[in-house]
């Protein structure tokens, strides 16, 4: 696996771009130790990877668009349901690599899976105060079509690790985790307050996200800011039962929703998504 290796001061993020142009590693050194801030990549999970031309699950693998029929298939290990687009998936081609910075490129053909033609670009700038993914999409089709973007990175959790947002509201999910119904956020998911995550299951979508997230690790003495820019306005946060991990995940629309979008022919739809430690 070819891995790019990004460095600045005390931060470090390791990129593959043959895993689905995911990022394998993203950590910081501190009183001489190295502490994730994602999780490891290991032969079977990434740390991070992007979501495109979709997040989340399409009901079915079925998609209405412009009165025009398709049937995705599964393309989930386990899942009925098509889920998370094709990104993450495929190799990216590397279009640029510098010392801090790196340029990764994926270019769909609509012959498998998503039915239509885009093309993919994540821009990953790592300063000394955090790292900025910059990602976009282009419609290559010659007319609109739907188009969402997403980055789903998971961060370690401990027992005591923390997670403040706000949003205004969150669809509840059925066992297959496809929405049922939007609804007021419940005091038992509501993340105004920083918070532990423990004792907490989740894997739902929220909306009305103002854009940024505050993880805390007070074990490890550290915290994480995430922020987010337009058009993530949707959070989902997977809080999986007994896992050493969680993941709160900027998307641009809900889950299953992502047929009310539209995309015009050559136009892009692109936004950033910035990681910035800190100590506590």
């Amino acid at each position: 696996m070819t891995v790019l290796s990004l460095r600045a001061g005390r931060l470090a993020v390791d990129l593959a771009p043959d895993a689905g142009g995911s990022i394998a590693r993203f950590a910081i050194e501190t009183a001489g130790t190295i502490i994730d801030l994602l999780r490891p990549t290991d032969a079977d999970a990434k740390a991070c990877y992007p979501l495109v031309p979709f997040s989340n699950r399409i009901a079915n693998g079925r998609l209405i668009v412009d009165g025009e029929e398709f049937i995705l298939k599964p393309n989930w290990p386990g899942q009925r349901h098509p889920m998370h687009g094709d990104g993450w998936a495929r190799p990216w081609q590397v279009a640029r690599q510098e010392g801090r910075s790196a340029e990764l490129v994926y270019e769909h053909d609509g012959r498998e899976g998503w039915p239509f033609r885009y093309r993919a670009r994540q821009v990953f700038d790592l300063g000394e105060e955090g790292l900025s993914v910059g990602m976009t999409i282009e419609n290559l089709e010659s007319r609109a079509v739907p188009a969402g973007l997403g980055l789903h990175p998971f961060f370690p959790r401990d027992a005591d690790t923390e997670l403040a947002c706000r949003v205004e509201g969150v669809w509840r999910a059925d066992a297959d985790v496809l929405p049922v119904d939007r609804i007021a956020v419940p005091p038992e998911w509501n993340f105004a307050a920083s918070r532990p995550v423990d004792g907490v299951v989740l894997d739902n979508c929220f909306d009305g996200w103002e854009g940024s997230a505050t993880i805390r690790w007070p074990r490890r003495g550290l915290g994480l800011s995430l922020v987010a820019t337009q058009p993530f306005r949707h959070l989902v946060i997977y809080v999986p039962k007994a896992r050493p991990y969680f993941c709160v995940e900027p998307v641009s629309h809900a889950n299953g929703a992502v047929a009310q979008t539209s995309l015009p022919q050559g136009e892009t739809l692109e936004g950033e998504v910035l990681f910035r430690p800190f100590k506590l």
